[in-house]
């Protein structure tokens, strides 16, 4: 492999690492996690969830099979940077249409190589997430301190108002069969709804179609007062509440609205950030999380049937124990205990922090997208 340009890296507590870059050359500030998925390296980098942040891949080695047009969640990859112990160049897979590298010189996101990951995921696994800066230009340990002393920290920034649609669109797409290379034929719709964008993955939409749902996807700037009208007049059936990135105590706003559906008694699901404004817009505040969950490999008990379900995973905040006031636990994380899924007592609302959509795995949980389909038909 050709030699890689220089990159530094420095944390919050402290810690300073040279390293070697692999993606764009720049300086910039963000949050480090860890994920613990061994795969799915292009859907994580793409998946606006993820912006703001670098993610470091405890997989140790990194794009070996490349990079596709149909793996991509979202239009660009909005990850701040990625953090692997092995690039791998040379890519090798029948649905590879070019490499990591081009992927992320092409979206302008940092990609930092030769770094001891396992030493980093056991710091974060003890101290917590932390903000960090990299840069291929100043390899200075006081000059890198001194900026990321005075950057924002992630949880002071609306990274929503980045990542949502700027227009209103309908979804048509079906789920993607990757045996025949193409799209599923989206069944015949058997009620609409509105999917707000607060950083919507493609795949979430796509189950959402294939499960008979009929999908416009608007902006984050949504007003609710046309919303609840449309439902009045039959014109939708239920609203979804999406992903998205950052800290939910942020979106003020988005919690006011969410409030008059509520009181509206419009029927809602909501996903990951979704799942936390429902908290929220009820009285009950999130909390952040020591490190979050970021990965595939989570066991979440469903409290209805009593199976375990393996799920895909990406959040650093999580709803109070003490919301079962008004909700009753369907889903509870079987690594600490904290909830997964709710449904709200006398309202037509449910949320999971999971994400049943996964891409690339696990589809353990994919049911619960036709759950909101049952949920608004009665």
């Amino acid at each position: 492999m050709e030699s890689l340009k220089k990159a530094w890296i420095y944390l919050e507590n402290g810690t300073f690492l040279e390293a070697s870059s692999f993606g764009a050359n720049k300086t910039e500030v963000g949050e480090i996690v860890f994920n613990t998925s061994m795969t799915g390296y292009q859907e994580i980098m793409s998946d606006p969830s993820y912006a703001g942040q670098f993610v470091t891949f405890t997989m140790p080695e990194i794009g070996n099979v490349g990079v596709n047009d149909e793996d991509m969640e979202s239009l660009a990859a909005h990850a701040k940077g990625m953090i692997v112990r092995r690039y791998q160049k040379r890519y090798s897979n029948f649905r590879a249409e070019d490499s990591l590298t081009n992927f992320l010189k092409k979206y302008d996101v940092m990609g930092i190589c030769d770094i001891d990951t396992r030493y980093l995921t056991k710091m974060l696994r003890s101290e917590g997430a932390m903000m960090m800066i990299a840069s291929t230009e100043i390899s200075d340990k006081e000059e890198l301190k001194k900026i990321l002393e005075n950057s924002p920290r992630i949880e002071d920034i609306n990274y929503i108002e980045k990542v949502s649609t700027k227009e209103a669109y309908k979804h048509t797409s079906s789920t993607y069969n990757y045996r025949a290379f193409e799209y599923d034929k989206a069944p015949s719709p058997e009620a609409k709804i509105v999917v707000i964008d607060f950083g919507v993955k493609r795949n979430i939409l796509n189950e959402l179609v294939n499960a008979k749902i009929d999908v416009e996807v608007v902006p984050n700037d949504f007003i609710a007062e046309d919303l609840i009208e449309k439902y009045n007049n039959k014109l939708i059936d239920g609203v979804f509440l999406s992903n998205g990135p950052g800290d939910p105590l942020v979106l003020k706003r988005e919690q006011e609205q969410i409030k008059k559906l509520i009181d509206a008694k419009v029927p809602m699901f909501g996903i990951c950030l979704g799942h936390q404004l429902l908290s929220i817009s009820h009285g009950y505040d999130t909390f952040k999380l020591k490190f979050g969950h970021h990965g595939g490999n989570h066991p979440v008990k469903n409290e209805k049937t009593g199976l375990v379900e393996i799920t895909a995973q990406n959040h650093n905040y999580n709803v109070p124990d003490n919301i079962t006031e008004i909700a009753e636990v369907t889903h509870v994380n079987l690594f600490d205990n904290t909830i997964e899924g709710l449904k709200y007592k006398d309202e037509p609302i449910f949320s999971v922090q999971h994400h049943p959509e996964a891409s690339p795995g696990p589809k353990e949980s994919a049911y619960i997208f036709s759950e909101f389909l049952s949920l608004i038909k009665r």
